[in-house]
């Protein structure tokens, strides 16, 4: 089932809001998908979504290497899932190292996970900017 990015409904949007583990989606240089689990958060007002990590990790290779080639960011797909619910979040990944961007996707972790990171200095955020939404919420 397909969802507003910008207006999900109600049920979709607090899905997104509960505590569940996601996977991220990447390709690497040589085409073949990465996937790897990871803490989204959900920012609908925005039409983002939101991954912090660090600045060694594949993940951010795989993106960087991709905005290289491809106007706009990287594509890439975050998902969840708990028995017949699910959701998925596409659109393009960039990585932000600024600390405003950092801090923001610090905050927002602290408030869907329920713990706020340790301190990481080579924490960078993955920023999706949203282009579609599926699921079962």
């Amino acid at each position: 089932m397909s969802h507003d990015v910008l207006n999900p409904t109600p049920e979709y949007l607090a899905y997104w809001r509960e505590r569940h583990l996601c996977t991220l989606t990447t390709t690497r240089p040589d085409g073949s998908p990465h996937v790897v689990p990871v803490g989204v958060t959900y920012d609908p007002e925005a039409g983002l979504a939101r991954v912090i990590t660090n600045k060694q990790s594949r993940k951010v290779r795989n993106v960087l290497a991709a905005q290289a080639t491809e106007p706009g960011g990287a594509r890439v797909a975050v998902c969840q899932m708990e028995g017949r619910r699910w959701a998925t979040l596409e659109g393009r990944a960039v990585i932000r190292t600024d600390e405003a961007s950092v801090a923001e996707a610090v905050a927002r972790y602290a408030q869907r996970y329920g713990r706020t990171p340790s301190p990481n200095p080579d924490r960078v955020v993955l920023e999706i900017t949203l282009e579609r939404a599926m699921g079962r919420a």
